[in-house]
């Protein structure tokens, strides 16, 4: 990967980027503002008082704000005003929203997206990845606010996006190293089957680019003590995660995105290291421009396309 440049922020954690079609990008900060980002201006545009997670811009130029403390909300950036689509705690088929993570908006208005898990809040997710739950699910919300759920049995569901042609959605599994597709249309529709399978990291965000591709942020790479852990049994994945967080497996310090085709072929798979950037959770593909969000950093980034 090229060296990516740094936009600094006032917070940390923009964990997910978006491009409008104004050029303007936004991003959602750890303490609950969601930002606008134009050249070198950064404005506050609104806050949800919670963690907002992933990001989309619907077809009105609102924004469609995945939060894990509040659940999916739609948001005004003109005047900061917020609406509660599916409020977090929502029961859907009998199971509350608890993490409300990622997003994809279909053109009909449908909105696709990921509870991670039903058994730890944001702040524990390492724990989910640890105890291998499979309590993920992919809702699906329709224009006329009707919720219902799509796949469930996920390895901590994260990024959510929708082929070019709306043939399929595809989440990806956090805990399992895949995206997993749900076909929308054609001979397999309602089918299930894995788009892409054994990556190399973690899968955080993902998102279709202006070229097609759908495009992954890849967290850090994979933990040899994760994988020998997820074929053992539950008693000890939990005696690991009991412990302090110190000694816990740690993202590497990485810069880490790839590109899928429609068939998951790789089309892309860019890496590099920066100072004072590192663990790409979120990621947006504009025009050759690839920007970059982060769980951890006090910036956002962006990279041309070589």
């Amino acid at each position: 990967m090229p060296p990516p440049v740094l936009h600094p922020l006032p917070g940390i954690g923009p964990e997910d980027v978006v491009v409008a079609a104004d050029g303007a990008v936004y991003t959602g900060l750890a303490d609950g503002r969601i930002l606008r980002v134009r050249d070198d201006l950064v404005e506050v545009v609104a806050e949800t008082g919670g963690r907002p997670l992933g990001i989309e811009v619907d077809d009105a130029g609102a924004l469609v704000v995945c939060d894990a403390a509040r659940g999916l909300l739609r948001v005004r950036p003109g005047d900061g005003t917020i609406e509660d689509l599916v409020p977090a705690g929502t029961p859907v088929d009998g199971m509350p929203l608890r993490v409300c993570n990622n997003a994809a908006i279909a053109a009909d208005g449908t909105i696709w997206f990921s509870d991670s898990t039903a058994r730890f809040d944001l702040a524990h997710w390492k724990a989910d990845l640890i105890e291998h739950s499979g309590t993920g699910r992919l809702l699906r919300r329709d224009p006329d606010g009707t919720v219902t759920t799509a796949l469930t049995g996920l390895h901590f569901a994260n990024g959510v996006a929708l082929a070019a042609d709306e043939s399929f959605v595809a989440v990806a599994e956090t805990g399992a190293y895949r995206l997993t597709r749900l076909w929308l249309t054609g001979p397999q529709r309602g089918d299930r089957d894995v788009l892409v399978d054994n990556l190399p990291g973690f899968p955080d965000n993902i998102a279709r680019g202006s070229d097609g591709l759908i495009w992954i942020a890849m967290g850090s790479p994979r933990n040899r003590t994760l994988d020998l852990l997820a074929s053992r049994p539950p008693v000890l994945r939990r005696l690991l995660w009991a412990l302090p967080d110190a000694l816990l497996p740690q993202p590497a310090d990485t810069v880490w995105v790839q590109a899928v085709d429609a068939a998951g072929r790789t089309v892309h798979d860019l890496q590099t290291a920066t100072p004072g950037f590192s663990m790409v959770t979120g990621v947006r593909e504009e025009a050759g421009t690839v920007w970059l969000g982060s769980l951890h950093a006090k910036a956002i980034a962006h990279v041309r396309l070589p």
